[in-house]
C-alpha cells in the first residue's frame, strides 16, 4: 500500500513540471530583457573584403622633393637636386624653405650663362646656384620683410653664405630678379615659394642694383664704368665695399651745391667712388678693429672707428665721419657695409 501511494506522488509530480514548462512560451525563455532570458551576443564584423596589399599605415609623404617631383613643371629643379646630390638633404627630416624656380626660369638661366642642357653646368657651381635658393627653417612669406637674409649658398670669398636682398614692396622679389610667383606651399619638412627666375650668384654690384636704398651709387658706377671691375671674381676682388646710401648722396650734392651726379665731374665722381672700395682685402664687421687703418682703391687710407658698443664709423681724410648703418651684405666676391655719410678723399 506505501508503495502504490509513493509512486502515485511521484507521478503527480512529474505530470506537474511537465506542465510548468509546457505553460513557458518560447518568447519567455529568450527575452533578453528577463531576469531569467538569455542574451543573444553581437555579431561579429566582416573584414574588410579588399585590403589594400600597398597600404603600410602609414601616412604619405610628402617633403620638398616629393613635391618637386609630382609637379611637371619643377621637372628641370629635380633634375638639378639630383646632378647636384641634393635630393638625400631635402627629402629628410630637417625644415627648410625654398624658392622653386619653374622650368622656364631654368631655360633662360641656361641660356643667359651659354649652358645649352643642365648637364652642361659644372656640378660645383649647380649645387651652390641651388643652394642660392634654399634658407634653414620655416619662412612663410608673411615672415618675409625688405631688407637682407642668408642663403645656403656657401659662396663667399671663404665659403661664407651669401646674401639674398628681399624687397617686398610689391609683392616678393628677390635680388632684383626673381618674383615670387605661388607663395605658402606647405611641405612635411619646410615651405616652398615658387619663383619665376633663377637666383643668379651675386657679386657686390648685385645688390648695389637691386637694393633702391643704393640707386645713387649704381648709377655713378655705371657712370664710371665700374661696373665690371667690381663683378670680376679675380684679382683686385675679393673686394669689401663702404657703399653710400641713397640719403648719403643727398648730403652730398647739397654740400657741392650740384642738382644731380652729373654736375659733378668724371674724375672726381670716380675718386669718391674708388675711396669706398678696398681691394684684394676681404673684411667683414667682426674683423673691424678701433684705430684700424686701411688704404682704398683711390690710393688715400681711412681710418674705422669702433666704440664700446661695438658701433663702427670711418673717419676719411678730410676728418669726416661716417657711421656704418648696415653691416656684412655677403657676395661672392666681396662684402659691403652700408654707410650713411660719403666718405670724400683729397679733391683738387
Amino acid at each position: 500500500m506505501n508503495f502504490i501511494l509513493k509512486n502515485a506522488k511521484l507521478t503527480f509530480l512529474a505530470l506537474l513540471i511537465s506542465f510548468s514548462f509546457s505553460a513557458c512560451s518560447e518568447d519567455d525563455l529568450f527575452d533578453p530583457g528577463g531576469e531569467t532570458g538569455t542574451v543573444t551576443p553581437e555579431p561579429t564584423p566582416d573584414p574588410d573584403p579588399d585590403p589594400d596589399p600597398d597600404d603600410d599605415g602609414t601616412a604619405e609623404s610628402n617633403t620638398i622633393v616629393d613635391f618637386v617631383n609630382s609637379n611637371d613643371d619643377y621637372s628641370s629643379l629635380g633634375a638639378a637636386l639630383e646632378a647636384a646630390d641634393l635630393i638625400e638633404t631635402l627629402d629628410g627630416d630637417t625644415e627648410f624653405t625654398v624658392f622653386a624656380p619653374n622650368n622656364a626660369a631654368f631655360d633662360a638661366f641656361l641660356e643667359a650663362n651659354g649652358f645649352a642642357t643642365l648637364e652642361d653646368v659644372p656640378t660645383d657651381l649647380l649645387t651652390l646656384v641651388l643652394m642660392n635658393h634654399v634658407q634653414t627653417g620655416i619662412v612663410m612669406s608673411s615672415d618675409l620683410s625688405t631688407g637682407y637674409i642668408e642663403s645656403m649658398a656657401e659662396a663667399g670669398p671663404d665659403g661664407e653664405n651669401v646674401s639674398l636682398y628681399v624687397d617686398t614692396s610689391d609683392g616678393v622679389v628677390l635680388n632684383g630678379m626673381s618674383t615670387v610667383t605661388s607663395a605658402d606651399n606647405e611641405v612635411d619638412n619646410g615651405v616652398i615659394h615658387a619663383v619665376d627666375a633663377v637666383i643668379g650668384l651675386p657679386d657686390v654690384t648685385t645688390f648695389a642694383t637691386a637694393d633702391p636704398t643704393f640707386s645713387s651709387l649704381a648709377t655713378a658706377l655705371t657712370r664710371e664704368e665700374l661696373v665690371t671691375t667690381l663683378q670680376s671674381t679675380d684679382a683686385p676682388a675679393p673686394f669689401t665695399i663702404f657703399a653710400p646710401t641713397d640719403d648719403a648722396f643727398t648730403a652730398l650734392l647739397e654740400d657741392l651745391e650740384a642738382e644731380s651726379l652729373d654736375d659733378i665731374d668724371s674724375a672726381t665722381l670716380t675718386s669718391v667712388l674708388q675711396y669706398h672700395v678696398i681691394t684684394e682685402d676681404y673684411v667683414t664687421s667682426d674683423e673691424l678693429t678701433d684705430g684700424m687703418v686701411v688704404t682704398t682703391l683711390q690710393g688715400e687710407d681711412i681710418t674705422i672707428n669702433v666704440d664700446g658698443d661695438g658701433n663702427v664709423s670711418i673717419t676719411d681724410v678730410n676728418d669726416g665721419i661716417s657711421t656704418v648703418v648696415a653691416a656684412d651684405v655677403q657676395a661672392t666676391n666681396g662684402v659691403i657695409h652700408a654707410i650713411d655719410m660719403v666718405l670724400l678723399p683729397t679733391l683738387e
